[in-house]
């Protein structure tokens, strides 16, 4: 039985009854499609336990419409949860997790300011803080993060050995439509024209042979793009369609 949680005392009264096992930890925006929870079955195999949270971190959006459009579908997702077969999930208000007000954060300042942070001040500044947060409160033998978000991944697994914390950081592969467009809460905003043409972002950010070749194939494709450029052996990009934002990421041929 999947028992949701939103206060912090019954989340580490029940952390210390289970302090013994394996715990694995899914931290999202809720909004659960089959990629988050392809990250929940990974989890319910290696570990014991397994822990997800669904909270809409306003910290790390850079516009504010774009935090009040986030679909919040909270008892669609415990229901989809709890088919799965997750222990808990945890849904934090905003007072819980920033009692500070955000006076306090964790900011880096190389990565960061590269690729999606170039182009949204701030964001990864709030997303560091939440995960640190969050995997303070778990304290969870892994936690998963999936592929598409390759920068973030990058950015928390840093974190974690930065500050020596204890959690394993788990890279999962990214799960996309037939067409190639990696799952996201986003794609739900495309029209079915713009939705049908989405699949050529990640066929041409795989398949050109240089990132400037891809932005302009992009271009002509119908897409607005933002950058597509190559770190740490990937080829990243991230365009907009019909104002929704997309991003994704492969590995450099």
């Amino acid at each position: 039985m999947t028992e949701v949680i939103s206060s912090l005392a019954r989340w580490y009264d029940i952390r210390r009854g289970v302090k013994s096992t394996t715990l694995g930890f899914v931290p999202t925006m809720g909004d659960l499609h089959d990629g988050h929870l392809a990250l929940v079955r990974r989890s319910i195999a290696e570990n014991e336990r397994t822990m997800v949270s669904l909270f809409v971190n306003p910290t790390q959006f850079d516009d504010p419409a774009d935090l009040v459009a986030y679909s919040r579908p909270r008892k669609a997702d415990e229901g989809k949860l709890q088919h799965l077969g997750a222990d808990f999930v945890f849904c934090p208000e905003y007072a819980i997790l920033y009692p500070d007000g955000f006076t306090y954060h964790v900011d880096e300042t190389a990565l960061s300011r590269q690729l999606c942070g170039r182009c949204r001040p701030g964001h990864f500044k709030g997303v560091l803080t939440v995960v640190m947060k969050l995997l303070g409160i778990a304290q969870a033998t892994r936690a998963y993060f999936g592929e598409k978000d390759y920068q973030q991944f990058l950015l928390v697994r840093g974190m974690a050995d930065a500050f020596f914390l204890s959690t394993e950081i788990v890279l999962c592969p990214t799960v996309r439509d037939p067409d190639g467009l990696a799952l996201s809460s986003r794609n739900a905003r495309l029209s079915g024209p713009q939705r049908a043409g989405a699949g050529r972002f990640h066929r041409l950010l795989l398949e050109a042979e240089s990132p400037s070749l891809a932005e302009a194939l992009l271009g002509q494709a119908g897409f607005e793009v933002e950058y597509v450029e190559e770190y740490a052996g990937r080829r990243f990009g991230a365009v907009r369609l019909g104002g929704v934002r997309l991003i994704d990421n492969v590995a450099h041929r």
